[in-house]
């Protein structure tokens, strides 16, 4: 199986110069998009938007560039452990319906970061995006309530900051949805995938850091939280099935 990486870059050239030399070695085909100009080193081939675009519309973009039968798409702020893309280009390989194959997700610090998820409820979200999150627990979202698996499980969703995308999925799906500007392509992504009938796996022995900000998590009031906001709306509408799950 043929793995391509999509690489999107949205400000630093820094961690642009730290993803590539881990990743780059582990896959057959490489395209770099510069969402903003010097959001990558100086002598990197890549993709320059004339204007910022959203992730879904980077990744669609770098994803069209590419030939493999599977994509990597990363956020600059990603470093694959080495073997990483390996672990997770043969589980695919050897799950036809497998769509979506993503990594054990760590903080800078080596420690475990929630990245498999449940699908979002109605309550969970006013939760987790209003003060009620300093009061009710959110372990059963982040499934950390059970122990950490140690073996390949099915989920829900997994963060988007690195995945391993089967293209005939993505073909199928007609990638990712533009409409969603930062936060909640993911996961409508993987909910559409789900009702297509393709599996999506996490996979623990596939070890990628992550700098994961979090910035909606931190702040109330921001303008990635009202993107973040815009992104649950969008979902609901297209998926208003949704409501029902409280």
């Amino acid at each position: 199986m043929k793995v391509s990486a999509v690489v999107i870059s949205h400000g630093s050239a820094a961690e642009v110069a730290e993803s590539l030399p881990a990743l780059e070695p582990q896959v057959d085909e490489l395209v770099v998009i510069a969402n903003i100009p010097g959001s990558v080193p100086d002598g990197v081939d890549a993709i320059a938007n004339e204007r910022p675009l959203g992730f879904a519309a980077n990744a669609n973009l770098g994803v069209a560039r590419t030939t493999g039968e599977a994509v990597a798409v990363a956020n600059a702020d990603t470093v694959a452990e080495p073997g990483a893309v390996a672990a997770l280009r043969d589980f695919m390989a050897a799950h036809p319906r497998c769509g979506v194959a993503g990594p054990c997700l760590t903080y800078p610090d080596g420690s475990p970061q929630p990245s498999r998820r449940r699908f979002p409820t109605v309550g969970g979200t006013i939760v987790r995006r209003t003060p009620l999150r300093r009061l009710i627990s959110q372990r059963r979202h982040l499934h950390l309530d059970e122990p950490a698996p140690t073996r390949p499980v099915e989920a829900d969703w997994m963060l988007g900051g690195f995945l391993l995308l089967r293209r005939a999925m993505l073909d199928e799906l007609g990638g990712f949805d533009t409409g969603f500007r930062l936060y909640g392509e993911d996961i409508d992504l993987q909910y559409r995938a789900m009702r297509a009938g393709w599996e999506r796996w996490y996979v623990p022995l596939a070890v990628v850091r992550h700098e994961h900000r979090a910035e909606t998590d931190r702040r109330f009031l921001t303008r990635r939280t009202l993107w973040h906001w815009r992104g649950i709306v969008r979902f609901v509408r297209k998926h208003p099935e949704r409501l029902r799950a409280l």
